[in-house]
């Protein structure tokens, strides 16, 4: 769980996060002789559970120990599960977490279940579960008490007891905390319970969840079942992300019956995107983690159940193989991941990391298949089958992900030639001006593209003209065809994000048609009056942030909006400015207009003398200056930097290489003079 100022995670310390720009120096084939190798001959539960990753429900993310925590909810799940399909797309765990029993024992020692929470007990709930042909998850903490300020008695002590208390309301999975653990050997008090649960004779998957503090990787395949890598995840690109790249590094531990555990699926809590959710989902299918639903079912949107159950990304998950993706490479925020699959074929994720569409490219070789004259080349998320010569590649919008399951397919030429769609960039419209766009459309395939369409589809109010030809009658394999746009925003819209889509729609030599769709953003934007304005006073084309929301005028506080408090850095009181938390970035439109930027930068005194960061300043792309790494000890330290002819300006702050604990971050005083 997380305390104040700990940004969420609790311990991201105790794992190593890759770098976003860094060159993974293996390839597929070193990588899976390493993780059969490794695999092979770690020791495992020998009881046959969690074959495949664990997926389910588990309330924390949603409703943390809130009163509509309770009984009806958890029916309630059950009954989505059943009525939304989850249940035939694989999920079967209901799972409560914290606050589910009373702060005290009773008499004998036992935990006593909240009755205003659970009027009629915890087994009357898991009996209703089981019912319906799910399981029935709860948890307890390896401490005194369990995460919650309230109290609520741990296990430690108590393993047995609890362990059948359990075992006899027909709890199918345990989810085991950290929690004031009293300083006690990690390994013995997960050990401990370990050895309660088996001596109960109920099958119980053993989910440990001590951060990854001690790294149970290396010790824990045969204590529980999966465990926790990193500390707690929360509703944000900045936390998914983190907790992403530390969990990748770890592949050669994950396998059937013990999993790497980068905490429960944010999908659907409503601080991401659906484009955001889509890569969370894909990246923790990816990387075989377990599949939590962390939502309240009962609110959620179409869209979200849609990502929840793509069958063809779950598959990838529930793989028989058990194998957790490896990168093949990671370059500038773009990202390349392979997954060997249980049928000799390879799922491979392609991720943009950045805020602008990427091209990411990989081939079939690369990925570890064998030589074949072409590929079937499914498209996981648009669920359309189309075949390669052996080019794997697709423009990704940003924070997007494009996942493709790929085998050698003697009838490759039955499926349509891959078409692969992109744009330079994610046009910036100022109102009633027109902006340049240019597409490219790519034939990865060994069969010609006919009849081939461009469209470039504008909103309604708009105008969209192609200025070069958008149309070709034969596309050969290996051939481009690129085409200019001109798009025109009308007058008076309000700023902000706009779809513009690019569509190629085209016939195989059988006669199919075939289309290939890129989601597309406009932003209209509007550019800064001339003179000095504050950057708090501007609107921003991307705010992301480590903890809570970007703050104008304020610190960032805590993880609700406008809770933060007036700024301050060494006693140097700002009453304008951004409070951000690291890793944090807010990007502005300047237009070519502005001629500088400045403020005066440091760790916000409400950290305490806690907390390490760096500040960056970049203008179109470039990195315009940085300081070095600043403390909560620190004065504020000055930035006057140029900035003319940029486009944009982004506002970038980042840890100082100790985790993210405390990086309560200021930008005081920011302003662009235009």
């Amino acid at each position: 769980m997380v305390g104040a100022l700990s940004a969420a995670l609790l311990c991201t310390a105790g794992a190593t996060a890759l770098p976003a720009a860094a060159d993974v120096p293996h390839t597929p084939g070193t990588t899976d002789t390493a993780h059969n190798s490794r695999t092979a001959t770690a020791p495992r539960l020998p009881d046959g559970l969690a074959k495949t990753p664990p997926m389910g429900f588990n309330n924390w993310n949603s409703t943390h120990c809130r009163a509509e925590f309770n009984e009806e909810m958890v029916k309630g799940i059950a009954d989505l599960f059943l009525a939304k399909g989850l249940k035939d797309a694989g999920y079967q765990y209901v799972n409560l977490d914290d606050c589910w029993a009373l702060p005290t024992r009773d008499g004998n020692g036992k935990l006593v279940p909240d009755p205003q929470r659970f009027p009629h007990g915890i087994k009357a709930v898991a009996d209703y579960v089981h019912a319906k042909g799910l399981k029935f998850g709860i948890y307890t903490s390896a401490g005194t008490k369990t995460c919650n300020s309230a109290g609520f008695p741990g296990g430690l002590g108590h393993e047995r007891s609890d362990a059948q208390q359990f075992a006899d309301w027909g709890v199918d999975y345990l989810k085991y905390d950290n929690c004031n653990n009293q300083g006690v050997d990690a390994k013995q008090r997960y050990r401990t319970m370990r050895d309660a649960l088996k001596a109960t004779g109920r099958p119980i998957v053993y989910s440990i969840c001590e951060w990854g503090e001690n790294k149970p990787w290396e010790w824990a395949s045969d204590v529980g079942h999966l465990w926790r890598t990193t500390g707690d995840i929360s509703d944000s690109w900045s936390s998914m992300l983190d907790i992403a790249k530390q969990n990748l590094p770890l592949a050669p531990y994950a396998g059937p019956g013990h999993w790497n555990d980068p905490d429960m699926l944010e999908v659907g809590n409503g601080g991401m995107t659906d484009t955001e959710y889509r890569s969370h989902f894909s990246l923790w299918a990816m990387m075989s983690a377990p599949l939590l639903i962390g939502s309240d079912l009962r609110k959620a949107t179409p869209e979200t159940f849609e990502i929840l159950s793509n069958k063809d990304v779950i598959a990838l998950d529930q793989d028989a193989l058990g194998k957790q993706a490896t990168v093949l490479r990671s370059d500038a925020g773009r990202w390349t991941l392979v997954k060997q699959l249980a049928d000799g074929g390879r799922a491979v994720a392609l991720f943009n990391e950045t805020g602008q569409p990427q091209r990411i490219a990989t081939t079939a070789a690369a990925a570890g298949l064998p030589q074949a004259a072409g590929y079937r080349l499914r498209d996981l998320w648009q669920h359309r089958d189309t075949h390669t010569t052996g080019t794997i590649s697709a423009t990704v919008p940003a924070h997007g992900t494009t996942v493709f399951r790929v085998t050698a397919d003697k009838r490759w030429t039955d499926y349509p030639p891959a078409v692969e769609t992109g744009t330079d960039r994610a046009p910036l419209v100022e109102a009633g001006t027109p902006a340049a766009v240019r597409s490219t459309v790519r034939n990865l395939g060994g069969t010609p593209a006919r009849n081939l369409t461009v469209t470039l589809k504008a909103p309604q109010g708009w105008q969209s003209k192609a200025t070069t030809p958008a149309t070709a009658r034969a596309l050969a394999g290996g051939r481009t065809l690129t085409t200019s746009w001109r798009i025109t925003a009308p007058a008076g819209i309000a700023p902000g994000a706009y779809d513009l889509p690019l569509t190629a729609a085209y016939r195989a030599p059988n006669g199919a048609r075939a289309t290939a769709t890129l989601p597309g953003t406009a932003h209209v934007v509007v550019p800064p009056p001339a003179g000095t304005t504050y950057a708090a006073d501007l609107p921003w084309l991307t705010a992301a942030n480590g903890w809570g929301p970007v703050e104008r005028n304020t610190s960032v506080g805590e993880s609700g909006a406008g809770d933060g408090r007036p700024m301050s850095i060494g006693g140097t009181a700002f009453t304008r400015g951004l409070g951000v938390h690291a890793p944090s970035e807010v990007g502005f439109y300047t237009g070519g207009r502005c001629s500088a930027f400045s403020a005066r930068v440091g760790i916000d005194d409400e950290a305490g003398d806690r907390g390490s960061v760096r500040f960056e300043v970049w203008a179109d792309g470039r990195l315009v200056t940085s300081t070095g790494t600043l403390t909560g000890t620190d004065a504020p330290t000055a930035l006057s930097v140029p900035v003319a002819g940029a486009e944009t300006v982004r506002l970038v702050v980042t840890d100082g290489g100790d985790g993210i604990d405390y990086d309560h971050a200021d930008w005081g005083d920011a302003k662009f003079s235009c």
